[in-house]
């Protein structure tokens, strides 16, 4: 038997079209499941402007239509079934039976589609959060938890000095010398040692696995365990995500192409003109740059800030579609359990 679905914002309109569909069902069998809109925010959300909506299968009338529409949606839905039922598609029939009942699983993740957002922000807080601590650590004397997160999060950042942030210290950040800011100390004055590129002898692996591990002093400050454009990246992502929330999730999707010009082409330009000053093999002579904190900030935020407009809103149309059926479902299933207690 096929299910038909009313979808109304306004009762009096909806005992209308309930009365025409009783009296088609009395010729064309099927289950009617009456869904009042505005008690749930994602279907008021989808049919406030198209409402009255009837749905069956795969056919919907909305807006103003006549018995004889009706007639003809709901007739077709049942030819339809009957023939799949006919050729023995048995997806079809797993389908139909799951929409039947609703159970546990379908709980949790109608209760994941309404707070993904939030476990979303909750990791973006705790992985942008976290690297912060290592330095009040190690000015606190706790350096066994500092140490812990800064190996922790080696594997994920690089974590060199010269491109990361500074607690505590003389300045916020001691880029190289190859950044050329001149109202910075840079990272070889502290460390009192000539350039990388400076210094034809210098072993440039020795050298950045140096910045790696130098995590700072009681002078410089300590190191931050996310460099400066990760920082960024995705504390804009968690920026936005608040935003995104913030606003009732109803922010449209920024354009792919929108999000390559102004997201992803800086960053990528700022990062991979500075690969030469991480590969031994470039000959030294060859030109070579070395991005300021300032632009590692700028273009990581750009990133950051587009993706999650690029991605949260396509991901929240996906969810929506699921609360969707899972309301529809939900609704389903419990006309069915109270038509079987009152058989019973």
């Amino acid at each position: 038997m096929i299910t038909v679905t009313l979808y109304f914002k306004n009762q009096s309109e909806a005992e209308i079209i309930r009365k025409d569909l009783l009296e088609i069902r009395e010729q064309i069998p099927f289950d009617l499941v009456m869904m009042d809109i505005t008690k749930e925010a994602v279907l008021e959300n989808t049919y406030r402007d198209i409402a009255p909506v009837v749905r069956a299968g795969p056919y919907q009338l909305k807006g103003t239509f006549t018995k004889q529409e009706l007639w003809v949606m709901i007739s077709s839905a049942r030819d339809r079934d009957m023939h799949l039922q006919t050729l023995g598609d048995e997806g079809y029939r797993r389908r139909k039976k799951r929409g039947e009942t609703y159970n546990s699983g379908d709980r949790f993740t109608n209760w994941l589609t309404r707070n993904y957002m939030w476990i979303i922000i909750g990791l973006l807080a705790v992985y942008v959060g976290l690297p912060f601590l290592a330095p009040v650590l190690m000015k606190n004397g706790k350096e066994w938890g500092a140490n812990l997160i800064y190996k922790m999060y080696s594997v994920m950042c690089h974590q060199t000095a010269f491109r990361s942030w500074f607690l505590f210290g003389e300045q916020a950040a001691y880029p190289s010398e190859l950044a050329h800011l001149d109202e910075y100390m840079t990272y070889e004055e502290i460390m009192g040692i000539r350039g990388a590129r400076s210094d034809p002898a210098t072993d440039l692996n020795l050298f950045v696995l140096q910045a790696r591990e130098f995590i700072g002093n009681a002078q410089t400050g300590y190191k931050v365990a996310l460099c400066e454009r990760d920082i960024a990246m995705y504390g804009s992502l968690l920026l936005f995500g608040l935003i995104f929330v913030a606003t009732g999730r109803r922010i449209p999707p920024l354009s792919w192409k929108v999000w390559i010009l102004i997201g992803i082409l800086p960053i990528a330009i700022d990062g991979v003109s500075q690969l030469p000053g991480f590969l031994t093999w470039i000959p030294i002579n060859l030109p070579y740059r070395e991005s300021t904190p300032f632009l590692r900030t700028l273009t990581g935020f750009l990133f950051g800030i587009t993706t999650g407009w690029y991605l949260f809103p396509v991901i929240e149309e996906t969810m929506m579609e699921t609360r969707r059926a899972l309301v529809w479902k939900n609704a389903r299933s419990q006309q069915a359990a109270g038509e079987g207690g009152q058989a019973s």
